[in-house]
């Protein structure tokens, strides 16, 4: 477990300190040249911070409201908590959470160039969130529980910060098909989003498990251009509530 995470680390922290994001038109997120997520659209991406990691748009499936306290989890270069943070406005607050610190120090850099008041990036473990109890209306994460090698106790952590009633809205990275364990143990593989992804049905349990309520995929994209004789992946956006 720790050589996972000492390897995904090595990854992203390459990614950070690169100056232009991360595989051009491709994505961190994949062992070919196809791009999993385009933000092209979204209203008030900020460029520096698009890195070409993510899998989806969690905050466009969020229905977020001024004032909210948002957590993003594994939040990178802080695409995602910028977004956040203008739909929360100057009352609400974004956390985000990485464990790469040159990830984090590059999101700080964004926050102070945009201007950016109402963020909060923290160094830590989406495993072991340095965040309260009970102290977040919405949890957002893009491409990055799938890294996490305790997938179950990333969901324990969801439903402790989220107060009652709170939600999440997680785009991930999910598997069909039974992965080759040679993949399942290629810990640079595990860094590019496919060998540490779980099987649909498997993912969507471990929500269940958790604890959580109304749980439902808002959106799915499966890609033939990453896909082997008998397996295949795909992204879904998936949103929950904690009762």
């Amino acid at each position: 477990m720790d050589n996972i995470k000492t390897e995904v680390r090595k990854h992203y922290a390459a990614v950070a300190t690169q100056s232009s994001g991360c595989c051009g038109a491709g994505s961190c997120c994949s062992t070919s040249d196809v791009a999993l997520i385009d933000y092209a659209g979204v209203e008030g991406v900020v460029d520096s911070a698009n890195l070409g990691l993510g899998c989806g748009v969690p905050t466009r499936y969020a229905d977020l409201l001024p004032g909210q306290t948002v957590l993003d989890l594994g939040s990178g270069a802080g695409i995602d908590v910028f977004l956040a943070a203008r739909a929360v406005g100057p009352d609400g607050r974004v956390i985000g959470v990485d464990m790469t610190p040159e990830m984090i120090a590059r999101a700080w850099d964004n926050a102070l160039k945009g201007g950016y008041h109402n963020v909060d990036f923290r160094l830590g473990d989406i495993e072991a969130l340095p965040v309260e109890s009970d102290s977040v209306d919405v949890v957002l994460s893009n491409c990055v529980i799938n890294l996490a090698p305790d997938k179950r106790r990333v969901f324990g952590e969801v439903h402790r910060v989220l107060r009652r009633g709170g939600s999440f809205s997680i785009s991930d990275v999910v598997t069909h098909g039974e992965i080759p364990e040679a993949i399942r143990k290629d810990v640079e593989l595990w860094a590019g989003c496919i060998a540490g992804a779980l099987d649909r049905d498997d993912y969507l349990s471990l929500i269940g498990e958790a604890g959580f309520v109304d749980v439902q995929v808002n959106a799915s994209v499966d890609y033939d251009a990453v896909r082997g004789d008998n397996y295949g992946i795909a992204s879904i956006t998936v949103e929950g509530r904690k009762a």
